[in-house]
Order: C-alpha cells, then sequence, then structure tokens
C-alpha cells in the first residue's frame, strides 16, 4: 500500500475517531483480495496502493471489476522498475486502464479528498456497480503536506448515505458469485460491465454536480475541466498536477496576448470521447502531456485523443509529449516550449522532454 494512508487510517482506528475494522495484510495482493471478500459480504470497502504493489495486485484488479464490486481506491502514482524508481509518473495506473475499473485523476491534495468521498457514491450507484481508483500523483500529494478543506462527517453522511449492496454473500439468502463463465455467457458478462462503463459518464457528472451543491466545490463536469479555453487557439492537455504548473504558464502567456488555454482529463475510464472533442474542436493545435509511455505508441493519452478525432474532417493538430517520467521534473518552460512549438507546426509531431 501507500505507506502514509493505511497508516494514518490505522491511527484514526487506534484513536477511536473511525468505526471500521482494518485487516492487516501481507501484500498488496492479500489486500485486495481481503476488500473483495469484504465488499462481497455487503460491506463497503476501501484500499490503497502504487507502483509495484498496484502491479502485484493486477490478476486480482479483472476479478474485483468482472464481479461489480464497488471497491474505492487510491493510487499513489509512482515509476516501476526497472531501473529501481519510486518518483511519480502514471505508469502504474495507466498499465492497468483495461482492468475494468473506473480511473480519475487529481490535481491537488483538496481534490483528492473530495473525490474519494465521490467516488463511492459513483462506485456504489446502481447502474454502475465498479471500482474506482482515485489517482493521485506520487510524492508531489501523497508525501507532502498542504492545507485542505476536511467536510463535517454529518455533511459527508447526508451527500453519501449508508452503502445498501445490489446482492452480497449471505447464509440466509444465498448467491453464487464469480463462478465459471463458460464461451455460452463469458462475452454477456463483459458486455454488462461495458454498459455499466456507458451509464457511469452520467453519474459522473451528477456526483459531480450534487458534491458542488453541497459543498461548493466542483471539478469540471466531472469528466474533464476547461482553464482559459473558450477563445484558445493551443490548448494544452494534462491530467493530475502537472496541470496546476499548467495553469501557472497560461496566465502568463495570456498577460502577453497569446490565446492558450488547457483541458484538464479528470476522468480517463471512461474515455469521455464527447467531451474532449466538444472541448478542443475549436483550437488550431493541441499539447497532450504525457507522464507514462505505451511502449511501441505513443503516450496512451495522446492515443486516445487521436482517435477520437480520427472521424472528423476539421480537426486539431494533435502533437504527443513525454515528460515527467520517473519523477523529473515538468518544469514551466517545458510547457511554454510546447505550447510557442505547436504554432508553427502543421503536422503532428511527437517529442520526450527529457
Amino acid at each position: 500500500m501507500d505507506t502514509h494512508i493505511p497508516e494514518r487510517i490505522s491511527d484514526f482506528v487506534d484513536n477511536g475517531e473511525f468505526d471500521c475494522e482494518m485487516i492487516y495484510v501481507e501484500s498488496e495482493h492479500s489486500a485486495i483480495s481481503a476488500a473483495i471478500g469484504s465488499s462481497a459480504c455487503g460491506v463497503r470497502s476501501y484500499t490503497a496502493s502504487a507502483s509495484q504493489g498496484l502491479a502485484l495486485m493486477h490478476e486480482i484488479l479483472h476479478i474485483t471489476s468482472g464481479m461489480r464490486l464497488p471497491i474505492v481506491m487510491n493510487v499513489a502514482n509512482r515509476a516501476l522498475s526497472a531501473p529501481i524508481n519510486i518518483w511519480n509518473d502514471h505508469q502504474d495506473s495507466m498499465s492497468a486502464r483495461d482492468t475494468g475499473w473506473i480511473q480519475l485523476y487529481v490535481e491537488s491534495a483538496q481534490e483528492a479528498v473530495d473525490t474519494t468521498i465521490m467516488a463511492f457514491k459513483i462506485a456504489e450507484n446502481h447502474d454502475v456497480m465498479l471500482p474506482v481508483m482515485v489517482c493521485l500523483d506520487g510524492f508531489t500529494l501523497s508525501h507532502v503536506f498542504e492545507p485542505v478543506d476536511i467536510p463535517d462527517q454529518k455533511v459527508v453522511d447526508q451527500f453519501l448515505p449508508k452503502y445498501v449492496p445490489v446482492f452480497k454473500l449471505d447464509p440466509k439468502a444465498p448467491v453464487t458469485m464469480g463462478p465459471i463463465g463458460y464461451p455460452d455467457v463469458f462475452m454477456k458478462f463483459k458486455k454488462q460491465q461495458q454498459e455499466a462503463f456507458d451509464a457511469s459518464f452520467d453519474v459522473i457528472k451528477k456526483v459531480n454536480s450534487e458534491f458542488g451543491e453541497k459543498f461548493t466545490r466542483v471539478y469540471g463536469d466531472g469528466l474533464i475541466e476547461s482553464y482559459m479555453l473558450n477563445d484558445a487557439k493551443y490548448v494544452f492537455v494534462g491530467l493530475g498536477t502537472i496541470c496546476g504548473t499548467a495553469r501557472v504558464v497560461i496566465d502568463e502567456m495570456r498577460k502577453k496576448g497569446k490565446k492558450v488555454g488547457m483541458m484538464k482529463l479528470k476522468s480517463f475510464r471512461p474515455f469521455p470521447e464527447k467531451e474532449v472533442v466538444e472541448a478542443l474542436k475549436g483550437a488550431d493545435a493541441v499539447a497532450v502531456f504525457d507522464r507514462c509511455m505505451s511502449f511501441g505508441q505513443k503516450g496512451p493519452v495522446f492515443s486516445e485523443i487521436e482517435a477520437a478525432f480520427n472521424s472528423l474532417s476539421k480537426k486539431p493538430v494533435l502533437h504527443s509529449f513525454i515528460a515527467g517520467l520517473g519523477g523529473a521534473d515538468v518544469k514551466l518552460d517545458h510547457i511554454e516550449h510546447a505550447l510557442d512549438k505547436i504554432k508553427g507546426e502543421k503536422e503532428s509531431t511527437s517529442e520526450w522532454l527529457v
């Protein structure tokens, strides 16, 4: 697990501040397996992980989503070895993008707190019933102190009511969970998972809006967030803390009269293709920053956005930038360089900012 999160939860439990049962296990593989057991018994369940630990969970991630268990997990994004590296990039969660989990990425500690609360309401919606990863940049968010507004428990309870499972393991009403799926039915189960992802678009938006009404904070529409995008001709796209750096650059470039803006991608799964196209279609060029690689291809966020525009005749020129791997600093001048460079390019380009 990401160390600080279970340590603090353990403190809360030991101090009598948190009424929950904490299960101590020997590995991340065991952690997610234990969460499956508790969730299957009808209990709201949570865990946390990062990097190699998330990779160790991999086979069980598919089981979690296939069993339609609404577990929430914070992932403190960190690089995968080799070489050995414990600092931030998004390779760990992006490597799990096809495991059937909703993936939401956050920019700040406040957004991490808020999104984790929202994640339970999204996951537990009876039209969704899918596990959710709330991804926060390792060290940049997970190992620093930042002032946040911790919502009052009574208000959270009003927003997030008691969990009512669709089904659960109960000897008084026996059910079978996770049985063998023969070829004549297996695809039907997978289709149901896809239909749940399709339903999750509206649920994510609705929960984000409801959270705003209750707590006066919203994050775009819950799927994407726009920044100075209305008249922007050159647009930065990213996810996570890099977007905070981009805001500073965009503010400075705007003072110089440059029409630049940002689209922050909050939801990577489900991928909000319609919203992305609508947000970016008016731009001349777009710089997509990936903090990971899909080896043998460009960055995964870039590839998704490129695919979203494939069927359109009029579209911005898309440019791929790989930056910040293994905790490398993404500096102000990296983002300014990218936004300046794409102004003169008529065809897509790809660049590593090393």
